[in-house]
Parts: C-alpha cells; structure tokens; sequence
C-alpha cells in the first residue's frame, strides 16, 4: 500500500484532473499529461514541485494504486505503447486508488490492540476488498465503490470507538474547522475524521488518541502538536501541514523536509 512510482507508467499526472489553486499552478483535464511529464514518466520538475506551484503534487498518495493498476491489471502495458486501452487505464486508476485507500485503513485497524474485537471481521473485509482490486478493468469500472466504502467505513467507525474508550471521544466528524483558533485545544480521543481543518490553528493542541480519517490538513499548523497515537492518519496528511521538531508523531510517520526546524514558541 505504498507508492512505487518506478513501477508506475505516471497514472497520478495524467489520468487525474486539476485546477489552478494553489495547490497547482495550472488546470489540467483529465486523461492529459501533465506538461512537466518527462520521458520514462518521471516528472521534470520532481525536486522543485513546491517551488513551481504544485504543491499538490507532494501532498498526493495513491497507496500503492498506481503499480497495481500497471503491472497487474493491465499487466505492464503502459498507456504510450497502448493509446488504445489507455482511456480504460485512467479509468480504473481513481477506483483502484480508493480501493488501496481502504486496504491501508483496514490494515492499520488490524494493529489497533482495542479494535482486537473486531479483527475477524476486519480481515473478512480486507480479503473481499483485495479481492475486488484484482478484478478486470471492466468489473473495476463497474464497481460500486461508493457502496464499498460505505461498508468499510462503518467497520473502522466501530474501531474507532473502541480505540477512543476511556476518552472524553469529543465528535467533530465533518466539522467545518477552516482556519480555527484550536491553539493548546484539549482534542485527546476525539473524532476529527472528515474534519475541515484547511489552515486551522492547532499549535500545541493535545491530538493524542484523536481519529484523523478523510480530516484536511492542508496547511494547518501542528507546531507543537502532539499527535502520540493518532490514528487513520497518513503521511500525505502531515506532507500537507505545517509542523516542527516540537511536533510529537506516532510511528512509523517521519517529519515532511519543508516543516520548520525551530520549535514553535
């Protein structure tokens, strides 16, 4: 559930659309490469993404989506060598990418001690969802992955609770936190999962044991945060934010290169 870009034919910047924000500085429609894609797909300005707009591009994840899409499904043929079948590909890469999304929930569910109760069923779930990712591009596209999603997260809704017990388990699923004054918040157990905290002050808040799945963390600033057992959080998320050497991180996650070094005061 790790991405390899080497074993991917480039999926991220031509299959998926987007629009000049900033997160990128350009639009770009779907099913078109991305004009700073290079020969092999790498891309040209790789090392210099922030510095040229695109932000977005550091902050994205396919969860390993990308490879299984080119080397499984449609068995090493790339969308160059293969015009034909290349509109089927990019199809089925935005369905792949939320199918490992949920592969990588369940997976971390099943290293939650609390969520022990639920671990049969978690394992039934991550072998039917592993077994829809090695379906055919037609039955991919197919998919009803809203439905799978929906089934999936109901189980991990229940881990949470298990893992938050004991917990003042405040419920912020959803909210709308754009640019909160969370400053030394007490949010410890609580559920952030779909939170909008785009810009949202939370330097020094206490986030251990906080739910963090699907919650928006572009640009929020986690300058001495602690986030010790935090859960259903990813890398891409903290690659979004803003944080320092003061900001406490559960493993295995590491500190993004742009965050500052000085602790925040």
């Amino acid at each position: 559930m790790r991405a390899d870009c080497g074993s991917c034919f480039a999926l991220c910047c031509v299959a998926l659309p987007f629009s000049a924000s900033a997160d990128f500085a350009i639009d770009k429609e779907a099913g078109r490469p991305c004009p700073n894609l290079a020969a092999g797909f790498r891309c040209g300005i790789h090392a210099r993404l922030r510095q040229r707009g695109f932000t977005g591009c550091t902050v994205y994840d396919c969860f390993g989506a990308g490879q299984k899409v080119s080397q499984i499904t449609f068995g090493g043929r790339d969308w160059r060598g293969d015009p034909r079948g290349a509109k089927r590909m990019f199809e089925v890469f935005p369905v792949m990418r939320q199918l490992h999304e949920l592969l990588w929930y369940l997976n971390e569910a099943l290293s939650l001690p609390r969520a022990r109760p639920l671990h049969d069923e978690i394992r039934a779930t991550l072998a039917a969802v592993e077994r829809l990712t090695l379906g055919d591009p037609g039955a991919l596209v197919r998919l009803d992955v809203g439905a799978r999603r929906r089934e999936a997260g109901d189980l991990l809704a229940r881990a949470s609770e298990l893992v938050r017990a004991g917990t003042p388990k405040a419920d912020r699923r959803g909210a709308d936190l754009i640019g909160a004054r969370l400053a030394k918040a007490g949010l410890r157990g609580a559920s952030l999962r779909g939170a909008y905290l785009i810009g949202a002050d939370l330097r020094g808040a206490d986030l251990r044991s906080v739910d963090l799945l699907g919650a928006d963390l572009r640009g929020a600033d986690l300058r001495g945060a602690d986030l010790t057992g935090a859960f259903f959080l990813t890398q891409a998320q903290l690659d979004a934010a803003k944080g320092d050497a003061a900001t406490t991180l559960p493993p295995p996650f590491t500190r993004p290169a742009h965050w500052q070094a000085e602790p925040a005061r």
